[in-house]
């Protein structure tokens, strides 16, 4: 499911089904609890799972436009949240932002290129 919480959103899945745990994914992070005694109710987490691993993330355009400016070259380490480029569409200009950490394997645009919806814009590693 997707959450928004304070205009940020979540993939979040939840996975009750493992005898006396719950495994609950958020961003790709898993956490195990255990259940407590009451009914719906979870102790705090007991170990925290390894992170997926995002080796081939793909960065697409949500939306047809113009690349106006782009921050990122091929190397750089990037943060969840950093500005990775800016998207011009519809009179906006819409920022590309990063969901997770990793390294730019790959710029596919640079700017004044125009971009449809579901291209590819930056690979991470």
């Amino acid at each position: 499911m997707k959450l928004k919480i304070k205009e940020k959103e979540y993939d979040v899945e939840i996975d009750p089904g493992m005898g006396g745990q719950v495994k609950v994914v958020v961003n790709g992070n898993a956490y195990l609890f255990g259940k407590a005694g009451a009914a719906g109710e979870i102790s705090v987490p007991q170990t925290i799972l390894p992170k997926r691993d995002f080796s081939s993330k793909t960065i697409k355009a949500a939306l047809a436009g113009a690349i106006s400016e782009v921050f990122v070259k091929e190397g750089d380490l990037v943060k969840e949240g950093q500005k990775l480029l800016t998207l011009s569409a519809m009179k906006m200009e819409n920022e590309v932002v990063s969901e997770f950490v990793g390294k730019i394997k790959e710029v596919k645009v640079k700017q004044n290129d125009k971009v449809k919806e579901g291209d590819d814009l930056i690979l991470l590693a």
